[in-house]
């Protein structure tokens, strides 16, 4: 029972930085176009959205997003259990870290797993 109040702490707390990282920051002294929110020129080869399909004004990341995430904070604490656990083999632990790198799309070992 404590577990799932733990967990269900982790989820809120995951849910609220989530909220509050999407909430738009008003830099005091910024131009005007800056303030109201608007986006400015996208970097050289970053990934173009078309018009109809911005979503910068959403209050909440999509749901899928949010699985996701949190998909990626289980399973970022299964893999710190590996890492701390030293019976389990290295090749095993490097093996599952090379497959979480892959579906979170950077590079993972068991520092990184921290940030989850």
């Amino acid at each position: 029972m404590l577990f799932v109040r733990a967990l269900s702490g982790v989820v809120l707390a995951f849910t609220l930085a989530m909220a509050e990282a999407q909430m738009p920051q008003v830099v005091p002294g910024a131009a005007p176009a800056q303030a109201a929110g608007v986006a400015a020129a996208p970097a050289p080869g970053a990934r173009t959205v078309p018009e109809w399909r911005r979503t910068d004004g959403y209050p909440f990341p999509a749901r899928a997003d949010v699985t996701r995430r949190l998909q990626f904070v289980a399973q970022a604490m299964q893999l710190r259990e590996y890492c701390a656990d030293a019976t389990v083999a290295n090749d095993f632990v490097r093996a599952q870290l090379q497959r979480f790198s892959s579906m979170t799309g950077r590079e993972e070992n068991c520092r990184t797993l921290l940030d989850y």
